[in-house]
């Protein structure tokens, strides 16, 4: 078996029980705080995180032992998704590639502001997680600029931290989102 390049699959995979009954308790368990945490922030209520998945509490810490666990479980999982999304769109066009996984690295924003302040900067999971959207989304902006259709005068990290700018704002409603979003996106659009 080949090794996967991207840190963070490893360790998604490494705490995701294997039985299936487990498997999915797991999951129903991630999926519920990922809207808890976005709809309440880091201050979620674990019972309620516990009741949207249809599970006991005793579940929940069975899964995850304190708060920080399903905190950093959350984000590697958001951030796997990432990985998955780059993959799945590495065959499109270089601009819609881009533009398709930058969409989805902004609701994966919504998830990182509510639980980061709960992250370590230097912890393991944080590092892999930070190590593996790099090498997913990284070749994508590569191959847009390489295409003519980003800027080539930013990099990589410029890009994350413009969506992440942009994010980070507290806007009135979803299409004022989007209408932002837009108007980054123009401004890294290249070939003008």
């Amino acid at each position: 078996m080949t090794p996967t390049p991207y840190p963070v699959t490893e360790i998604v995979a490494a705490r995701r029980p294997h039985r299936k009954d487990a498997a999915r308790n797991y999951d129903a368990l991630l999926v519920a705080a990922r809207e808890a945490f976005a709809e309440n922030g880091a201050e979620a209520s674990l019972e309620d995180i516990a009741r949207r998945a249809g599970v006991g509490i005793g579940t929940l810490y069975r899964n995850f032992p304190t708060r920080r666990h399903l905190f950093e479980s959350v984000y590697a999982a958001e951030v796997d998704e990432l990985v998955r999304v780059a993959q799945q769109v590495a065959a499109l066009e270089p601009w819609e590639a881009l533009t398709t996984w930058l969409r989805r690295f902004t609701d994966y924003m919504v998830t990182k502001r509510a639980v980061r302040e709960a992250l370590d900067d230097e912890s393991e999971t944080f590092l892999a997680c930070r190590e593996s959207m790099y090498a997913a989304g990284g070749p994508l902006f590569e191959r847009a600029q390489a295409a003519g259709t980003a800027r080539t005068d930013m990099d990589f990290g410029d890009l994350l931290r413009l969506f992440a700018g942009v994010t980070g704002t507290t806007v009135t409603d979803d299409a004022q989102r989007d209408r932002l979003l837009a108007i980054a996106l123009d401004g890294v659009r290249g070939g003008r």
